[in-house]
């Protein structure tokens, strides 16, 4: 076996290169959201000039429904419409839905991180376990570092690679298993995590150009994406075994940096192994006391009218909150016994640290609540919708089939958006409501769009940490270049795209099951 990993063909190449210069060709996100916007005003004048319109799917006397059945473009460049935007510029954002829920989730994410707590835990799973299962462990470990955002990047990737070298294996299949964790399988987790809130509140608010009144939770995906986790760790453990690592053959060290030798893999402390117990200590305490409000018929978390769990309840309703007090409580305990908290103040840092690294986020969100307001106030997302899925229907596309195109769909946009709720904002106010009309709910639409979403990030070079892998491969490979990282990572694209299509498709088409915990499947227009 060759220890260059290079694609096999020119045409690969040229590949690679036009998409590298095409994403170089686009600007910062919240520009580009400000050319969108920019589009989106002018293309509602000329809709509402040209009276563009069509029949409203609705039931006579639903919401919203005009009088004479219709659906027409309003323009946002008139008087009205530009009182409009000036009158509403705050509270588009305020009233953003994913802003809340994400600030609140990150808030105790940021405790748990600021304490240690994640990274000793994603170093726990992989220092202890078995050697035949180290790659299995270090896929898991990625996959589950997506909570708490750039931890799997920093931490887990390099320090995959490090066991790996330190354990007479190739390096460089060390970091692909952990970067096709940590990115390719980006939106799968046993846990709800931070990315949940954020698409779920962007698919709820495309889903009401449809239906004024439908409501999308953070879990709704839970199930499918639990699942997903498990697939996609067994996935990347099979790709690096049995394909790449024996492609790599055996490391010759002279091809990396001289520094390699000195580097040494910290193991967890004594302090850090009782700050584990005690945060597991803790989650155990926090799960009885919210049990006893969930299982008892007339419990608090429970829907006080109907004593239903998911419908309704206190308890579903107030997940976000949950993740909030898990974290922070379960990261407050291991600082205290880990001596990584040793004040209040400590705390404070952590959440404050958190909403640091959520400054350019907050900044894209504002430009991002706008678009999405001014979207739903022109109509062209019902028009677009309906005009869609009336195409779809004309050329029978359903199923199946259907929704695999619309995975394809999101996994090229993503060669060229890499952030996922950058990418939402701008397709769910189309193809949710699009997908509705042909009868799917909006939470399998948005399990759909996780996949696509995922499976790329991991071969294309505009993802925002990409450089930062590339400089980790090069201590281990010094001619590693962008183009060979791209493809020692394709396998992973390709087979996580099939391999998770496949599971979506089995899990919604075949067994119908819920993606989330009483999500319907399909929507009835």
């Amino acid at each position: 076996m060759t220890n260059d990993v290079k694609p096999n063909s020119k045409y690969f190449d040229k590949m690679l290169t036009v998409i590298e210069k095409m994403g170089n060709l686009l600007p910062n996100p919240v520009v580009l959201f400000l050319i969108f916007i920019a589009i989106l005003l002018v293309t509602s004048a000329i809709g509402a000039y040209f009276d563009v319109s069509v029949v409203d799917p609705r039931p006579e006397g639903a919401k919203g429904r005009a009088a004479d059945g219709m659906i027409r473009v309003v323009s946002l460049l008139n008087g009205a419409g530009i009182a409009k935007m000036i009158e509403n510029l705050v509270s588009n954002f305020t009233s953003f839905a994913p802003l809340g829920t994400a600030l609140i989730a990150l808030l105790g994410v940021g405790i748990a991180e600021r304490s240690g707590l994640i990274a000793s835990a994603m170093r726990s799973v992989i220092l202890n376990a078995p050697p035949k299962l180290i790659t299995l462990a270090v896929v898991f470990a990625g996959v589950m570092s997506n909570i708490a955002s750039e931890l799997g990047y920093v931490v887990i990737i390099p320090l995959a690679a490090l066991i790996f070298y330190s354990l007479g294996r190739h390096p460089l299949a060390g970091l692909a298993a952990a970067f096709a964790g940590v990115s390719g399988g980006y939106s799968a987790n046993l846990l709800i995590g931070t990315v949940d809130p954020i698409l779920s509140g962007i698919t709820q608010q495309s889903a009401r150009l449809i239906a004024p009144d439908y409501t999308v939770g953070a879990e709704a995906n839970w199930y499918f994406m639990a699942i997903s986790a498990i697939l996609i760790s067994f996935l990347g453990y099979f790709i690096t075994d049995k394909l790449i690592e024996p492609h790599l053959g055996k490391y010759d060290k002279s091809e990396g940096s001289p520094d390699n030798e000195n580097m040494t893999i910290e193991k967890l402390t004594p302090a850090e192994k009782k700050g584990l117990w005690a945060a597991l200590a803790t989650v155990l305490v926090l799960s009885a006391i919210v049990a006893c409000g969930v299982l008892p018929e007339n419990g608090i978390l429970r829907n006080q009218q109907t004593g239903a769990i998911i419908t309704n309840s206190p308890f579903m309703n107030g997940i976000v909150a949950f993740i909030f007090i898990f974290f922070a409580c379960a990261g407050i305990a291991y600082g205290k016994v880990a001596g990584t908290m040793t004040s209040s103040q400590d705390v404070i840092e952590g959440m404050t640290s958190s909403m640091r690294s959520m400054a350019l986020y907050l900044v894209l969100i504002f430009f991002v609540s706008q678009f999405v307001a001014y979207f739903s106030w022109s109509n062209l997302g019902p028009i677009l919708a309906v005009k869609g899925s009336e195409f779809l229907k004309t050329i029978g596309l359903t199923g199946g089939l259907l929704m695999f195109c619309f995975i394809i769909i999101c996994a090229l946009i993503n060669l060229m958006i890499g952030s996922a709720s950058a990418q939402w904002a701008v397709t769910a106010p189309i193809f949710v409501p699009m997908l509705m009309l042909a009868g799917y709910s909006p939470e399998v639409i948005q399990a759909a769009y996780r996949i696509g979403d995922s499976v790329t990030n991991i071969i294309t070079p505009l993802m925002s940490f990409f450089g930062l892998i590339l400089a980790v491969a090069i201590r281990y490979k010094r001619d590693m270049g962008v183009g060979t990282l791209v493809a020692l990572m394709l396998p992973y694209s390709v087979i996580f795209l099939l391999g998770w299509s496949l599971l979506f498709y089995l899990w919604v088409f075949v067994f119908g099951l819920p993606v989330g915990p009483g999500t319907p499947t399909f929507y009835t227009p």
